[in-house]
Formats: structure tokens, C-alpha cells, sequence
């Protein structure tokens, strides 16, 4: 059915639940996580009706409180896993950028999770991946939860903002206008629900300082900043949980030099607030991979003693979860299970899932030379010197999803059913790879989930507010994200 009204959203509810001033009374849980939990998610997204679309996003986030699988932060488990609580090499938690298809690509892995019993997956977007995928927090919050529901899941949703990253050049240009944008940023995607946030300043390393510290100072500045800002915006009974960065992806690897210089700097700035659980370093990999002439990946190599060593200090010398590895999800499956191995804490992977959608087999052949003509027509100022066309269009095919939103959520069945039949193989290795299978127990003993009621919207009879994005200009793809 359509939802072209409140009255009409209210109806679609009608035996199943009860709007509450406090929330969301649930009086049939197999019917609100069946197909009335689909419509809901689409009008969540697609609905021109800003009240009515609001409404929907109300009643997904007030159905996953009320179902037990309500947004939450992993802060609790890394910081038992930092005490040494939890075997820090028996898993390393993947995060995902959900980009395309959302609903279906977060279905897929919330059911390969619920195969296996694992609960330690993230779901996660970029500060560049809002732009070019056309997903504000608010509305991937909502389609994240609402998959969660549909799939049966029954513990916390880890949320996260992946790469809050600092624009060097406008950073250069207006310090005090990139750090407002940042702040902004933030306070939108707490709002929405994000109860994990991924600061990374490490874009404002200065390698031409003399020593390390004087070239982490400015990263751990801004990352004590926006970490003090998070501090005072997260709901009540809430700890959000943080992650810094070191060093970029894409240039030279990390030392436990940069790690120290970095963390005492930040740590002498942040007293008096919990401090980051994670640290991202950069371990010789780059975001979507380095694409060869015919349109296929380079190989990559780790260096997963590096990984290990800095992992180590991370947990030993300052009680985190240990290290972030980004740009990691165009390596051979082979090579996923050295992750736990040598204790990352934490794997972001995205650029791997979009390019089962593009390659795998499923996506119709017309969309798909579509959006090929589309990133030819549109990102032709992105084309290097002497760039093959397999090369352009691996890089820019990202920025085509936006424009294809619509299309790309209402797909044919059969198309639909293969393209989520691939990518629920792909994460099931990945979960098995990484570890995670029976991690439902360890999200159940160190994570207590927090009521985080909204206010009703006025579509529903209330007087709740929206959340207003800042300033389109703040959010400009500036190349970041894998």
C-alpha cells in the first residue's frame, strides 16, 4: 500500500501497534516485521511528504526500541576487550558502508549474521558517502533499523559515522568554517541515532614539522574537539563510542611512534571525558583499491606486523580496543582471517559490496549502461591523463548511486533475489573470516541497550522537530571513503 498521508500510515498500524506519546506499543511482532515493515522503509526514504516521511522514520525507530534491536554504542565491549575481558585475536568486527540497494545489502547482513550468532557488526556511513549516495543519517538510521526488524534481528544496532574527515585544503583556507562543518556533522548524526562516531583528522597531519608530535598536534586537537562535543550532545545513559586516526589511507604506514605521539597529545587534551576505544592506521592499503588498466584490482599487501604491533600498544598502553583497518574490502578472502590473527579491532569494508552489485551478475544490463553513461556525462572533469575507461568508471561508478536511488531500491524480484543471494555469501565468509560467529553472548554481557525515546512527530499528533542538515557545501565528496 501507499502511505500518501498520515491517516494513511496510521491505518497501515491498526491491530499491530499503538502510537504512544512515549513511543511505540507493540501489539504483533511477526506483522510489524513483515511487508508492512518494507512500505515503512521506503516511505522512509522516497515519500515527498516531508511530515509523512518523518513519521515513518518515527515509527522504525520506535518499533526497534520497543523489538530490542534499537541503536546502540559498542563502547562497553571495546573497553572490556581493552581490559583484556574479551580474547582480542578471537575476532575483529567488520563495519559496513551500506551505499547502494541500502535495504536489501543491509538485509543480507543482518540474516548472515543471524546464521552464524554474531552480533558485533557495524553498519556505518562517510562523511563523502552522505554526498554521492544522497543518504543523510537520519534516513540511513532509519533503513538500517528498519532491516534489522524485517530480518528478525534482536540485539543492539550499532550505528556509526565513518571518516567525520577534515578537508585539508579548506582547513588551510578557514580553520574555524571546516571545524563548525565538522560540529555540525556531528550533532546531526547523533541526533539520528548514531551512537558510534569515527573522527578522522588525520588528513591535517603536518609531515613537515619536526618531530612526530609536533606533526600529530593538530590531529589530536581537533580530534579532543569534536570527542568534547560528543561528550556533551550524547543522550543521557549513553556513551558514544569514538575512534581516532593516525594516518591516512592511502600514504605511508603507521609507527608506534605517531600512535603515542598522537594518543598522549589527544589524552592530555581530554580530561575529564571518556577518550577514543580505537585508533584507524594506515597498514598499506587504500580506499576501493589501486585500479589497473582493465579495470581490476591490484593486489595489496598488509603489513599485518605493523597491524599487531600497533594493536598491542593500543590495548596494552592505553586500555582500547585496538586498531582500525580501512580500505580492506577488495582483498582476496584469503586473506581476512590474518585480521583477528594479529587483533585488529575493527575492518571497514565497502567498496567489495558495491562492486558485487555492479559486477556480480543481477543488475539488469540496461541500469547498468545507464549509470555507466551517467558517471561518462557527469564525472568527465574526474578523468586523469592517460586513465583507461575501465578505470574512470571503476572510480567514479560510486557517484552514479545517488542519482539511481530509486531504481537501484526497486529493482526486479529476480534481480533483487540474485544480487542479495551474492551478497549474502560474501558477508557470510567475511563474518566467518573475521571471527564473529557467536558473538551474540559477548554483545549480550558487556552492552546494556538505553531507552532513547523520540518526540512524537506532528504528522502523528505531536509536536516533535526534525532534524535540518547543514549546509550542503560542508558535506562535499572530498574524495575520502573506500
Amino acid at each position: 500500500m501507499s502511505m500518501a498521508t498520515d491517516s494513511d500510515l496510521r491505518g497501515s498500524l491498526e491491530g499491530i501497534a499503538t502510537i504512544t506519546d512515549s513511543g511505540l506499543e507493540v501489539h504483533d511482532p511477526a506483522a510489524l516485521r513483515g511487508e508492512l515493515m518494507d512500505e515503512l522503509a521506503f516511505e522512509a526514504v522516497f515519500n515527498t511528504d516531508v511530515a509523512v516521511r518523518d513519521a515513518a522514520r518515527w515509527v522504525i525507530w520506535s518499533a526497534s526500541q520497543a523489538l530490542g534491536c534499537g541503536s546502540a554504542s559498542i563502547h562497553e565491549l571495546y573497553r572490556a576487550r581493552g581490559r583484556g575481558e574479551v580474547d582480542p585475536t578471537a575476532f575483529t568486527v567488520p563495519a559496513i558502508n551500506v551505499r547502494a540497494s541500502s535495504y536489501l545489502t543491509a538485509r543480507q547482513a543482518f540474516t548472515a549474521a543471524l546464521e552464524r550468532d554474531a552480533a558485533t557488526v557495524i553498519f556505518e556511513i562517510a562523511k563523502s558517502e552522505m554526498a554521492y549516495t544522497e543518504q543523510r543519517p537520519a534516513e540511513y538510521a532509519a533503513v538500517i533499523l528498519a532491516a534489522a526488524i524485517r530480518s528478525g534481528w534482536g540485539t543492539p544496532v550499532f550505528l556509526q559515522g565513518d571518516h567525520f574527515q577534515f578537508n585539508a585544503t579548506k582547513w588551510a583556507n578557514d580553520p574555524a568554517t571546516e571545524l563548525e562543518g565538522l560540529r555540525d556533522l556531528t550533532r546531526e548524526a547523533v541526533a539520528a541515532g548514531f551512537l558510534n562516531i569515527d573522527i578522522d583528522s588525520s588528513t591535517l597531519v603536518d609531515l613537515s614539522q619536526p618531530t612526530v608530535a609536533t606533526q600529530q598536534r593538530v590531529n589530536a586537537e581537533n580530534t579532543a574537539e569534536l570527542n568534547r562535543l560528543i561528550w556533551e550532545i550524547q543522550p543521557d545513559g549513553v556513551t558514544i563510542s569514538i575512534g581516532g586516526e593516525i594516518g591516512e589511507v592511502g600514504k605511508s604506514n603507521s609507527t608506534e611512534e605517531e600512535l603515542r605521539a598522537y594518543l598522549d597529545g589527544y589524552l592530555a587534551l581530554c580530561v575529564g571525558v571518556e577518550p577514543v576505544s580505537k585508533v584507524s592506521v594506515q597498514t598499506g592499503t587504500s580506499h576501493g583499491g589501486v585500479v589497473l588498466p582493465d579495470g581490476s584490482v591490484a593486489a595489496v599487501s598488509i603489513d599485518f606486523d605493523t597491524l599487531r604491533r600497533l594493536s598491542t600498544v593500543a590495548r596494552d598502553e592505553y586500555g582500547m580496543a585496538g586498531c582500525v583497518q580501512h580500505g580492506a574490502s577488495t582483498l582476496p578472502d584469503e586473506a581476512f582471517h590474518h585480521f583477528p590473527a594479529n587483533g585488529a579491532a575493527e575492518i571497514h569494508l565497502a567498496t567489495g559490496f558495491q562492486n558485487i552489485l555492479y559486477d556480480g551478475g543481477g543488475l539488469p544490463d540496461a541500469l547498468r549502461a545507464e549509470m555507466m553513461d551517467w558517471c561518462v556525462t557527469n564525472c568527465a572533469e574526474e578523468r586523469k591523463d592517460g586513465e583507461t575507461d575501465e578505470q574512470f568508471l571503476y572510480k567514479t561508478r560510486k557517484k552514479a548511486i545517488g542519482p539511481f536511488k530509486r531504481r537501484l531500491w526497486t529493482l526486479p524480484p529476480e534481480a533483487a533475489d540474485q544480487i542479495g543471494a551474492n551478497l549474502r555469501s560474501k558477508f557470510g565468509l567475511l563474518f566467518d573470516e573475521l571471527g564473529i560467529a557467536g558473538t551474540r553472548e559477548l554483545v549480550q554481557r558487556h552492552i546494556t541497550p538505553v531507552a532513547v525515546p523520540r518526540p512524537l512527530p506532528t504528522a502523528l499528533g505531536g509536536g516533535g522537530r526534525r532534524v535540518v542538515a547543514a549546509g550542503a557545501s560542508v558535506f562535499e565528496d572530498d574524495g575520502s571513503g573506500e
